[in-house]
């Protein structure tokens, strides 16, 4: 009996920031895959002066409230780390979920500079939905358009240029 060799592997990332919203998801995805929420411990969402999207680091008193996605293919953890850049490094980290008991490992995208002085207080979803995400939308779109191109900018080159104009 063969097996399939083009069967990808599926992934789970743990989301805490704009890809709580279904709509950034949908934009860079092309579909919202299952989700469920879910805690990670020890870590610390900041609020990133100058940015609109947060960074989490680990903190050991702390706790991070986000949701795992769930079925996400190689191609499509392509895109998320083009989406993170080299702002982000992805990681794997132990989640509990909030709805079961369950423990699981997912990937999730960490802060790369530990000693950032940019990164304080604590990342507010509910006031970013309200001040930011439409413009973020915009911004997430334009990033995918960029990145169908083959001179393609970075996210944070095309962040940059959107917040900036």
């Amino acid at each position: 009996m063969a097996v399939a060799a083009n069967v990808s592997a599926s992934h789970t990332v743990f989301i805490y920031g704009t890809l709580m919203a279904d709509e950034v998801v949908q934009a860079l995805l092309k579909r919202v895959p299952p989700s469920s929420s879910a805690v990670l411990n020890h870590y610390h969402r900041y609020s990133i002066k100058g940015r609109v999207y947060p960074a989490i680091l680990p903190v050991e008193t702390k706790k991070v409230i986000g949701k795992v996605l769930f079925g996400i293919t190689d191609v499509e953890l392509d895109v998320l780390d083009a989406f993170e850049d080299v702002e982000y490094e992805r990681r794997v980290v132990e989640v509990s979920l909030l709805d079961k008991t369950e423990k699981l490992l997912a990937n999730a995208y960490v802060w790369s500079d530990k000693n950032d002085p940019n990164l304080y207080g604590e990342w507010d979803f509910e006031e970013w939905k309200r001040l930011h995400k439409e413009g973020f939308l915009s911004m997430t779109l334009g990033f995918m358009d960029e990145i169908a191109q083959t001179d393609s900018k970075t996210r944070v080159a095309t962040y940059e240029s959107y917040f900036q104009s």
